[in-house]
């Protein structure tokens, strides 16, 4: 018994033989001993000798700091943890979650995902630490095992939190219809007319291979840094740019240059395709590529540690100093659900001020405070919801979604309005295939959304109809930009070969996208594609000639010729003091047979001379030199 090990001790250590002493209340006894002391006290009141009053009160004081036994080895392992090894875990524990938290910097939100993981490990922690010291103390145990309640319960209020975003909850339907408020617009009203010098003809990857180019020409930059793959796009003195930092090129290259900072950033003209490396009077400070306290994301978190930012963006102000923009996340729907923006966070790359404004109030420089992203999220939920949650799944009633892109991204690109950068992307219906029933404009800055109902291709469609124009040359089309030309709208793109380099421009109207327009140039591009719409169409005659794609010509006939191309009657006129040659074609223009030589006569006709494909027939007087003449068709005599 353990009265008889007391005893056996103290003869060891009167004989000089070192004995630990066994009263410490910082050794819990095990469970075994525990359970035989419990036997032996059951044992019908047997008498022992003077020495069991002596230690009667140890073994009552070590039955108090005692163990249960459960059963689980788990438990019943950490239940034998001496006092002073639950408080060394304790701070371990706690030192880790604090250089955690500063690592990962997560935003202290109860809406933050990030945070109710953390919350959630804690409350697995406590609910197990809360059932050792069940175990451990015998007085408090039913005490210990009721709290437990309290971190299963806030278990039970995340589950809660995010069921209650679930579309399927009444009224959350709506909720998600009108987080992004869209108008009907008008689209030859709302979008100014392109002015073709300021069409950007790049995008985001011939932006960066224009880029490593103009980094490759400053060597000392080259062995130290690389540039950013952020290449933001905005409105930089009026004109539509691509903006990307450098970075610190690795971890020595870092350390070498970390107290100069980096010094520069890439600045690519997206209509010029020029591109420049812009040095800093001063240099960036914080930047992603830091990696302790002036990496951009820890330093603003830290600085905002309520704040959940959204994906972030580089930009320039007026006066070329490079800032950071955090747009700031607000959740509308249950925990995390119905993601909008409320706050812009400004943040100066060199200085590391900072500027906090509402949404409302941001500076007009700031071009992207709604995430790209975010906002076609919110536009499909609007599409999705309209008509309710059940009508999303079984009727589908007017449910619509913006068109796909390509390779698996999400489908839109950027127009460039006045002071702001505007999103454009397609709508369609969720079961429609290649066909759009019209596109949205969200401006960037404000978040004001419009809808334009345009029927029409769509934006895969277009490219591969202009990659089948030019399949001999294998020219691949960037994703379209929509413009306004002669208030019609129209995909713009540019053709790259397999270098990546752009080599010719495509035109396609959105309605009527059988025909494809192309040159070599973005003028001459306008010029065939503004002909096309007058020859077939879809410009009136006041359009086509106030555009720029007709115009009227008079003279005295010096000779007329008819030819049959592809079994239709042409007349083929000159003027008089003029080389060019006229096409009237039949039955339009059937009024030509009244005219002779020598008449006068005024038509309308296309701006641009186009090759005649087909020969004329023999016995209707063509020569072989007039067979792939350059000819202006005619539209309309006056």
């Amino acid at each position: 018994m353990a009265h008889d090990h007391d005893d056996l001790f103290r003869m060891l250590r009167m004989m000089g033989v070192p004995v630990p002493e066994n009263d410490s209340d910082d050794d819990a006894i095990p469970v075994d001993a525990v359970i035989g002391d419990a036997e032996d006290s059951a044992d019908g009141g047997s008498t022992h000798d003077g020495s069991d009053d002596r230690h009667g009160g140890k073994h009552r004081k070590s039955r108090r700091g005692s163990s249960a036994h459960t059963g689980n080895e788990f438990f019943d392992a950490l239940a034998r943890w001496s006092k002073r090894a639950f408080i060394v875990a304790a701070i371990v524990l706690i030192v880790a979650l604090a250089a955690s938290y500063w690592w990962f910097h997560p935003a202290l939100n109860l809406q933050s995902p990030q945070v109710w993981s953390w919350i959630i490990l804690i409350a697995v922690v406590v609910a197990v630490a809360l059932k050792i010291l069940s175990l451990r103390s015998l007085a408090h145990g039913a005490l210990f095992r009721r709290l437990i309640a309290v971190p299963i319960a806030v278990i039970i209020a995340f589950v809660v939190g995010v069921v209650a975003g679930f579309p399927f909850i009444p009224g959350n339907a709506e909720r998600y219809a009108t987080v992004l408020e869209t108008t009907d617009g008008t689209f030859s009203e709302d979008i100014e007319e392109v002015d073709y010098s300021e069409v950007p003809v790049i995008d985001h990857a011939s932006a960066v291979l224009l880029g490593d180019r103009a980094m490759g020409s400053i060597p000392e930059y080259v062995s130290q840094f690389e540039i950013s793959s952020a290449y933001s796009q905005i409105n930089y003195h009026g004109r539509p740019v691509r903006v990307s930092p450098l970075t610190y090129a690795d971890l020595f290259k870092w350390f070498s240059n970390r107290n100069t900072g980096i010094p520069a950033y890439v600045l690519v003209d997206m209509v010029t395709q020029e591109a420049e490396v812009v040095r800093l009077d001063e240099p960036i400070k914080y930047s992603e590529s830091e990696p302790l306290a002036r990496n951009i994301d820890r330093y603003v978190q830290l600085k905002y540690p309520t704040y959940m930012f959204d994906q972030k963006s580089f930009e320039l102000d007026e006066d070329g100093t490079p800032w950071w923009v955090f747009p700031v996340q607000r959740r509308t729907i249950g925990l995390f659900q119905g993601t909008t923006i409320q706050r812009v966070v400004l943040v100066n790359a060199c200085t590391g001020e900072t500027e906090d404004y509402a949404v409302e109030d941001v500076p007009t420089w700031v071009d992207r405070a709604y995430p790209s992203d975010l906002i076609i999220q919110q536009y499909n939920w609007s599409g999705m919801y309209a008509n309710g949650w059940l009508n999303s799944w079984l009727g589908q009633r007017d449910v619509v979604r913006t068109t796909s892109g390509t390779n698996g991204e999400l489908g839109y690109n950027y127009l460039a309005q006045g002071e702001d950068i505007y999103l454009y992307s397609g709508v369609s219906s969720v079961t429609a295939d290649s066909s759009s029933i019209g596109f949205i404009l969200v401006n960037q800055r404000t978040g004001e959304s419009h809808f334009y109902p345009v029927a029409g291709a769509t934006e895969d469609s277009a490219m591969a109809s202009a990659e089948g124009e030019l399949q001999n040359l294998r020219y691949q089309a960037t994703f379209p930009l929509l413009l306004n030309v002669a208030g019609q709208p129209t995909y713009f793109m540019s053709m790259k070969d397999d270098a990546g380099l752009v080599k010719m421009y495509a035109m396609i109207n959105v309605e009527h996208y059988q025909s494809v327009a192309t040159g070599g140039t973005v003028a001459a591009c306008q010029d065939s594609y503004l002909a096309m719409l007058a020859a077939d169409g879809t410009l009136s005659e006041e359009q086509a000639v106030e555009s720029g794609a007709q115009e009227t010509v008079s003279g005295k006939i010096a000779t007329i010729a008819q030819a049959v191309i592809d079994g239709n009657s042409h007349f083929y006129v000159t003027l008089e003091g003029s080389t060019e040659i006229y096409d009237f074609a039949l039955p339009d223009l059937l009024g030509i047979v009244r005219y002779r030589v020598g008449d006068e006569i005024s038509f309308t006709c296309t701006a641009e001379e186009v090759v005649a494909e087909s020969e004329a027939d023999d016995d209707a007087g063509a020569t072989e030199e007039d067979s792939g003449a350059l000819v202006r068709p005619v539209t309309a005599i006056e």
